[in-house]
């Protein structure tokens, strides 16, 4: 069932990110009276296809290859290798007829587009939703085995600086931007005292090796709902009570509460926790249960299944501010604009060998195995990795590199300033050569996905 989840939402992403990608080169080229011919989600080598359909002018389809996708202009040397056009006389809807800047806003048009479409999701969301604000009040949870871990960070520590900068909330702390500053700090508050904490240089490609971020605010184990005849209600286990232990190990997050169960199924555990009468009107903070809570030893035998049948109360102090339509747009704009700096700094930092290229870069095994975690989470988290990962599209294509935009971009931008028409043969070489780069690093990014799993 996970590798269906992962095929069907990394299918949904590509399609997605892909449809939005060529449509910015087709609207554009139709802006300006190029005839397209194709337009396909997915290459149809060897006239490989699961369906096509010619509508006008152009031909639609899914191509059997999902590296992408291509809209085949007329007199455009591109991803289909066709050369029959250059045995023709020029024609006025062909790409190469066209003025330069012309040329250069259909070659951008598929970049524009990713960048919008991550901004439309920014937008969408802040508006609905509003801007998230965690008060940095929630102590921290640390995984085991992450790089705040290794930092020294541990769970229960507050955070209240991130590089010498005061933080109100958890999303100032973690901004993507600091991971991308040239060093990063945090100052953080244990049992009352001031403790500063450098990350590693390479803290971006431990965080992809891990898959997660590794830090967040604790979710305290308070109690929501006692399903009835099950192991928590037979055993007297009340909604409202909070968890603090179990077989005396002190427990202070949801997830870990979660973990010790699952690992205990059918056989009897002790729960100590803790409980206050309800009072109408007064809504109980888990430290108020901490310092005032009656403490109850239960013990309890999980289902075969590892569960107890008890749910999670929501209880961390999060709020979301919201925005006026301009505010919105002013927000998601600017997200899309950090995060877009923040993959080119990642991308710095991989060709200068700051990061490491093998835990930094995914193809589509771990793409797809992030887009079915996403997924997971719900439809907000799924729409924000696809936002990011229609950002990191745009990038990798306005890369200097034959057979990418920004390749086609620069020949294109050259035959402006030298006045000429570079000779046909060697842009047919550049694109060949282009293209076997392109399919060389896609399998071993493969190969890397493979021995990564």
């Amino acid at each position: 069932m996970d590798f269906l989840s992962s095929t069907f939402f990394f299918i949904i992403a590509i399609f997605i990110l892909v449809t939005a990608h060529e449509l910015g080169h087709f609207l554009t080229a139709k802006l300006f009276g190029m005839r397209v011919d194709k337009f396909y989600i997915g290459f149809d080598f060897y006239n490989l296809r699961f369906w096509k359909k010619k509508i006008g002018e152009t031909e639609y389809g899914l191509g059997v290859f999902p590296l992408g996708g291509y809209v085949k202009i007329a007199g455009m040397v591109d991803e289909s290798l066709d050369t029959n056009f250059q045995a023709s006389e020029l024609q006025p809807w062909e790409f190469r007829a066209k003025p330069v800047w012309q040329r250069l806003i259909v070659l951008a048009g598929g970049v524009t587009m990713n960048l919008i479409l991550a901004s439309v999701i920014f937008i969408g969301i802040t508006l609905v939703l509003g801007e998230p604000r965690t008060s940095v009040n929630n102590p921290a949870f640390v995984e085991k085995g992450s790089v705040f871990e290794v930092m020294g960070m541990k769970t229960g520590d507050q955070l209240i600086l991130a590089n010498g900068k005061s933080v109100a909330s958890w999303e100032e702390a973690l901004d993507p931007e600091l991971f991308n500053a040239k060093s990063l700090n945090f100052t953080i508050l244990r049992n009352g005292s001031r403790i500063t904490l450098d990350a590693p240089s390479n803290i971006m490609s431990r965080i992809n090796d891990n898959q997660s971020l590794g830090i967040r605010p604790t979710v305290p184990p308070v109690i929501d709902e006692v399903l009835p005849k099950q192991p928590a209600k037979l055993a007297g286990i009340k909604s409202g009570g909070l968890i603090t232990s179990i077989d005396g190990k002190p427990v202070s997050d949801w997830i870990e509460v979660v973990g010790i169960i699952s690992a205990h199924a059918a056989k009897p555990i002790t729960i100590t926790w803790q409980y206050l009468e309800p009072v109408p009107g007064h809504k109980i903070t888990a430290a108020e249960l901490r310092a005032q809570g009656k403490t109850f030893v239960t013990t309890v035998v999980p289902s075969n299944a590892g569960k107890i049948g008890i749910s999670l109360k929501q209880v961390l102090a999060t709020e979301r501010r919201k925005l006026s339509v301009g505010g919105a747009m002013l927000s998601g704009i600017g997200q899309t604009w950090k995060m877009s700096a923040m993959t080119v700094q990642g991308f710095v930092k991989i060709f200068t060998g700051q990061e490491d290229f093998r835990k930094s870069v995914g193809g589509p095994i771990k793409i797809a195995k992030i887009a079915s975690q996403s997924a997971e989470q719900g439809p907000v988290s799924f729409l924000y990795f696809l936002a990011m990962l229609s950002i990191s599209l745009a990038i990798i294509n306005i890369l200097p590199v034959p057979a990418l935009d920004g390749g086609q971009f620069m020949l294109n931008a050259l035959e402006g300033v030298i006045r000429r028409e570079i000779p046909f043969e060697i842009k047919m070489r550049i694109q060949q050569v282009g293209m076997a780069l392109l399919l060389a690093l896609f399998a071993y990014i493969l190969i890397n996905d493979i021995f990564n799993l």
